[in-house]
Order: C-alpha cells, then structure tokens, then sequence
C-alpha cells in the first residue's frame, strides 16, 4: 500500500487465534506482530503448538513480521536468570513461526541513570544470544523502562548497534517528549514503527487524531525506505492488556468497548493517512 507493508498486532481485534486471521484478511492486513494467542501470550506456546500457528498463518495467506514478546518488561532488580530462559525459549519459537525480529524492552527501573549499567550489561547479552542468526531485536520505547526517552533509546543503540529501534509515536506522547525531536535523534536506528496516536495527557485515539504527528512521521519513515507499519490500536481494553502493563489500566478511558470495532477502525484511520502521502 503506497510503499508500506501493513501488520498488526491481531489480538486486539479478539483473543480467539482464528478470529484474528479473519480480522486481518477483512482489513487486506498481511503480516502479524504475534502477542496474543487464545488468550494467552504467545510464550507459553510450546515450539509444536508455534509450528501449527505458523500452517495456520500460511494457509491464510499471512506471515509472522515480528514476535512482540515481553522481554525487558521485569524490574532491573529482578532475577535475570529466568528472564534469560524465556529469551532462549523465546528464540526456539521465533525460528518456528519464521519470525525474522523480536520486539523487546529496556526494564522498568525507578532510576534509570543508576541502573544504565545493569541495562546495557542484559541488553548486551541478549544480543550475544542471537549473534550469527538471522534474528534481529527491535527495541521498543515505552514509558517507565530505561528506553522510555529519546536519549535513553539513543544510548542503548550506539552501545548495541544490533538492537534496531521499533519507533512508537505515542509511547513518546506518554512520556512528554516530541515525536519529531524523537525521529530525528533515532531515525537512524528505525527498523519498524508502531502505529498508535495519543492526545497529551489524554486518550489514545485513531492515527492521526493525536500529537503523535503520525502522517509526518510514516512520511519520513518511507523516505528513509523504511516500510512495515504495524498496527498496535490500544483503543479498546483487550484480553491481555493488563499483562502488559505495569500501570493500572482499568481506568483508563477508551473510545470503543467492542474490540474488532475498534481493530477496524484503526486500520481505516492508518489507510487514509497512507493514501493521502
């Protein structure tokens, strides 16, 4: 579509596998950001059970863009150990859904420049792990972990150059920083954007209603040939959301209760933008 490559994070339009194959194939969606699967995230999937997703995807004419896994979304403090087992499990499932990237984070830590350290030190070995395969981390910025800033994102790229960035406007929006500061400090590291808009101090909304600058953005993205947009909508409470956060979200104000509306209208509000550059 006009250059980009379309994928979302299916499990926001239902938690049942099969429906999320058919939400794609309505909204012409060809490549899955793989999270949710029956309700469960997708890393307590066995490796066989991952090569049965991988046929059913196949079979509908979808293919597994990254594996948005919750590496990086433990405290610093906590046990790496068994964080790095779930990587090493992580990484057997990404060679069975031939998933070629890895979303990860940077760990929540209540002083991030204490722990830089202690974070470069895990990202850093992580990276060893996938050194000589075809697998590349994408880090993605968030609010409450060390990348939660632009600056952060920064250092952990120039310290790591193997870890890509996964660019989301409104993760920056959260954390009160600007979007278009935010590209021009980390454009040159962006292997793929989230695509998901917020109002400051507000809700978030459909691509292109917020402060995100979105159509700038996926503009300068595709200038730089850059091309997957993958589609994370957060407008309505999904299955799993409250795993995902470390922040309560059960208050937070949505615009939909109905998730494959919401779905839907996300991908519409991204096509128009799309059609418009």
């Amino acid at each position: 579509m006009n250059g980009f490559k379309l994928c979302a994070f299916a499990d926001e339009a239902y938690p049942k596998f099969e429906n999320q194959i058919k939400a794609l194939n309505d909204n012409g969606i060809p490549l899955i950001e793989l999270r949710g699967v029956d309700g469960k995230n997708f890393t307590q999937l066995s490796v066989s059970e991952m090569r049965d997703i991988r046929k059913r995807l196949d079979d509908s004419g979808i293919s597994v863009w990254a594996l948005g896994s919750p590496i990086g979304k433990i405290r610093i403090t906590d046990e790496f150990k068994p964080h790095l087992d779930l990587f090493r499990h992580t990484l057997e499932l990404a060679d069975a859904a031939g998933a070629k990237n890895i979303r990860m984070f940077s760990f929540y830590s209540d002083n991030h420049e204490a722990s830089r350290d202690e974070v470069l030190y895990r990202l850093s070995v992580l990276a060893d792990e996938v050194r000589g395969t075809d697998i590349t981390l994408c880090h993605e910025n968030e609010k409450d972990i060390f990348g939660e800033s632009a600056e952060n994102c920064r250092i952990i790229h120039e310290n790591i150059p193997s870890i890509k960035a996964v660019f989301d406007p409104a993760n920056f929006v959260d954390c009160g920083e600007d979007t278009l500061k935010a590209w021009d400090t980390l454009s040159g590291f962006v292997k793929y954007m989230h695509i998901k808009d917020k109002i400051k101090d507000g809700e978030i909304v459909p691509a292109g209603e917020g402060d995100g600058n979105i159509l700038k953005l996926i503009s300068l993205f595709k200038q730089i040939g850059g091309q997957v947009l993958t589609l994370e909508p957060h407008l309505a409470n999904f299955v799993g959301l409250a795993n995902l956060e470390i922040r309560d979200v059960t208050q937070r104000k949505v615009r939909f209760t109905d998730t494959r509306e919401a779905f839907d209208c996300a991908a519409d509000a991204l096509k128009a933008l799309i059609k418009t550059l």
